[in-house]
């Protein structure tokens, strides 16, 4: 799943650490979705919505075939 977290929390001047913090996801969390290595739960892809005040759908993208 390709995901936006990366681009959008440079545009405002974090590190995961401090995105983790200011969520409540730990930083590893962060660490393995940004990358790509692992799927959002809800719980996570909702956070990162609210927090980034956009729509799951601009933060993340299905890249399966289904």
């Amino acid at each position: 799943m390709k995901n936006n977290i990366k681009a959008l929390r440079k545009k405002q001047k974090l590190t995961q650490k401090k995105l983790a913090e200011k969520t409540g996801i730990s930083h590893q969390s962060i660490w393995k979705v940004e990358k790509g290595l692992t799927i959002p739960n809800l719980t996570i892809a909702f956070k990162l919505s609210k927090f980034f005040k956009l729509p799951i759908e601009q933060i993340f993208e299905d890249d399966s075939d289904v």
